[in-house]
């Protein structure tokens, strides 16, 4: 399993439309044969900051998510409500173990 955290600070005036977009494509990524969780998370302190949380099932599936019509929407959508450009942090699962994820 690779886990990918995106973190994202939205402008203040877009924060509505962020979460529009987002939650569409979360919904559609879950339908994904390769991605377990697709997780929208908002900072309880700072209403303007979000964390995208993204478990594939492989490497190669990180890169066919992003080939996807709903991603490249999202990406183009997106990029002009951000108060600064993303950032990512990539792991590695530990525990549970990757079958615990299911199917």
């Amino acid at each position: 399993m690779i886990i990918v955290h995106v973190y994202i600070q939205v402008k203040p005036e877009y924060r509505e439309d962020f979460i529009t977009a987002s939650i569409t494509n979360a919904t559609a990524s879950l339908l994904e044969p390769g991605i377990a969780r697709f997780d929208l998370l908002q900072l309880a302190d700072d209403p303007c900051s979000f964390i995208l949380n993204e478990v594939y099932r492989s490497k190669e599936d990180t890169v066919s998510h992003k080939a996807t019509e709903h991603y490249k929407l999202w990406n183009e959508t997106v990029e002009e409500l951000m108060a600064i450009p993303r950032t990512k942090q990539v792991y590695e699962n530990v525990f549970p173990l990757d079958r615990a994820w299911g199917e």
